[in-house]
């Protein structure tokens, strides 16, 4: 099929980057066994750093971003997929340089496609988006390396994207979460909406613990800082804890000792969400759909 649809465009002219709406047609989007009619998206970080020329993103403009989208099947050559089908697809090369979710239709290999699970709307799934995603891969690598339930946890970068679906969805598994947050004014958000047992400053943070070892603080932890943050974390876990890191917001490198990993035997656990198996994707897309249902998303 082919079918003109309107598009958010990134162009460039002498180093200078504009956004505009501009109408395409589907014979223009590149190859794939699956075109799908884009109901939603959501905004993360590097559809903007992709929408303003930001290096190691996108390299060629004009560029429509837009890194995830939830919507229906309208065309598909491939047997895993029927045309009606509603899908989500997150991560690969979508919004980067394949043409993204902020337009009305994609066009993309089926190996980067999983079925909306039924218990989860198109609307839900892109307010959790793919921070929701790297939250739930972040709980679901802690849960597998010691558990969840009846911990003490902390999160980091709290009133964000990533952060704050992790405490939602630590304390409904059982945690108790500290919130780190260097915004004091949302106290009552991360307890009341989110759940967090309490809020801390980083700044106590920084303060109040000891390196390269402290006494434990916390079993386990989902990290988007970062650099100083991290190297605190490390020295604060209780033996056999773990810290699941997933941004770098306060930078791209930290320093820690040994101690923390040969006398506590703590880990530190890399989570990706761009380039991990699909079934990876799947399986935490079903949680979201059943055990890990989320109420309260429209507040947050």
């Amino acid at each position: 099929m082919t079918s003109n649809f309107k598009a958010l465009e990134a162009s460039e002219v002498d180093g200078n980057f504009s956004l505009n709406i501009v109408e395409k047609n589907t014979k223009d989007l590149p190859e794939g066994d699956l075109l799908v009619k884009v109901n939603f998206s959501s905004l993360n970080y590097k559809d903007a750093m992709s929408a303003t020329g930001l290096p190691g993103v996108t390299r060629k403009y004009p560029h429509t971003p837009g890194i995830d989208a939830v919507g229906e099947i309208a065309e598909s050559i491939s047997e895993e997929f029927k045309e009606g089908d509603k899908v989500i697809i997150s991560g690969y090369d979508l919004g980067m340089n394949t043409s993204g979710g902020f337009a009305e239709y994609v066009r993309v290999p089926s190996q980067w496609a999983v079925i909306l699970p039924k218990g989860l709307s198109q609307k839900n799934a892109m307010a959790l988006g793919t921070a929701g995603l790297t939250a739930g891969l972040s709980i679901e690598a802690l849960d597998s390396f010691r558990g969840v339930k009846d911990t003490k946890s902390i999160v980091t970068g709290a009133t964000g994207g990533v952060g704050s679906i992790a405490v939602m969805l630590l304390s409904q598994l059982g945690s108790e979460v500290t919130a780190l947050s260097g915004k004091q004014d949302q106290q009552d958000f991360l307890i009341e909406t989110l759940g967090a047992f309490s809020v801390m400053a980083r700044e106590d943070l920084l303060k109040s613990v000891r390196r390269p070892i402290n006494k434990g603080l916390w079993d386990i932890g989902v990290d988007v800082v970062s650099g100083e943050v991290l190297s605190t974390l490390l020295a604060a876990l209780n033996p056999g804890g773990a810290i699941a890191c997933c941004g770098l917001v306060g930078g791209t490198s930290f320093n820690s000792s040994i101690f923390p990993f040969i006398l506590r035997g703590t880990a530190l656990l890399g989570i990706d969400s761009v380039e991990i198996p699909i079934n990876s994707k799947k399986e935490i897309w079903e949680n979201f759909g059943n055990s890990w249902s989320l109420d309260g998303l429209d507040k947050i």
